[in-house]
């Protein structure tokens, strides 16, 4: 398992100064944030990945994750997304997930993280929205399997699927190999979940993870780790219990100020939980 850190704090810094930076702190990887101002596929030359590639080699950083949730280089946080009633909206979205998978493999990347199908559009019952997601993954996921990239869902609070109970028949429906969970753990917290028993029950389809602290009050507010009312060592614990064999990511997107404070603080608290619970990072 490696412990890397998300670019997506790293927002006021070009992607290669955001690598060099994570590296410094200490990180052994990086999650990649497939956005503007990062590694937006449509602005990335052959000549400018392999900048990247070897950028990751010269820092001993190991790609953790394409982050391809967001689309603020054309629309927002969340939008396009794959369940809008539009047909050329959902398609932007197919092919930005197309164009990541194909960066991913290149890069060396087991997976990218996706949105769980996106916010309710108002009027679409959730049957209909469900049904456009399926229909929509079904023009990835031969990608995927063919490049052995894996799609993973991350679930999140106000969005189609924020629960463990939306999620694991959705996947268990699919049955692909290439799709799987981004299991962030605050955002479990935040559906008012145990995240241990989330991790426990949905742990088959878990490719990778995503770590950072939360309030008590369950906001969805991503904090640095210490600072919030999250135990970390019984989700280290049960990762070691299960033999978790994937990796992990910081992700910090709200101290864009000061990303490597943030980071460099949640290192030094979470760094011994995991040595603690028997897990490197």
């Amino acid at each position: 398992m490696i412990f890397g850190y998300s670019t997506n704090a790293f927002v006021k810094y070009a992607l290669i100064e955001s690598m060099e930076k994570i590296s410094l702190i200490g990180f052994k990887g990086v999650e990649i944030m497939c956005d503007q101002p990062h590694l937006y596929p449509p602005e990335y030359t052959a000549e400018k990945l392999e900048e990247v590639k070897k950028t990751l080699i010269q820092n001993g950083l190991k790609p953790t994750n394409l982050n391809s949730f967001t689309l603020f280089a054309v629309g927002d946080t969340y939008l396009p997304s794959w369940i809008e009633a539009d047909p050329a909206r959902r398609r932007i979205r197919v092919e930005h997930t197309l164009a990541c998978l194909e960066i991913a493999a290149f890069l060396g990347c087991a997976n990218i993280s996706i949105p769980p199908g996106g916010p309710l559009p108002k009027g679409m019952i959730r049957k209909t929205a469900l049904s456009l997601f399926h229909e929509e993954l079904a023009k990835v996921i031969p990608k995927a399997e063919e490049l052995g990239v894996r799609l993973l869902i991350e679930p999140e609070p106000d969005l189609l699927m924020e629960r463990t109970t939306e999620i694991k028949p959705f996947v268990r429906e699919i049955q692909s190999p290439a799709v799987g969970i981004n299991f962030d753990i605050g955002h479990f917290f935040c559906a008012g979940e145990d995240p241990v028993a989330a991790l426990e029950e949905l742990f088959e389809w878990v490719g990778h993870m995503h770590i950072e602290d939360i309030a008590s009050n369950r906001r969805h507010n991503h904090l640095i780790a210490g600072q919030g009312a999250i135990d970390f060592l019984p989700i280290f614990q049960t990762m070691q219990r299960l033999e978790y064999a994937h990796d992990i990511s910081l992700e910090l997107y709200p101290y864009v100020d000061t990303p490597v404070e943030a980071g460099t603080t949640s290192l030094a608290v979470l760094a011994p939980l995991m040595a603690r619970a028997g897990i490197a990072g």
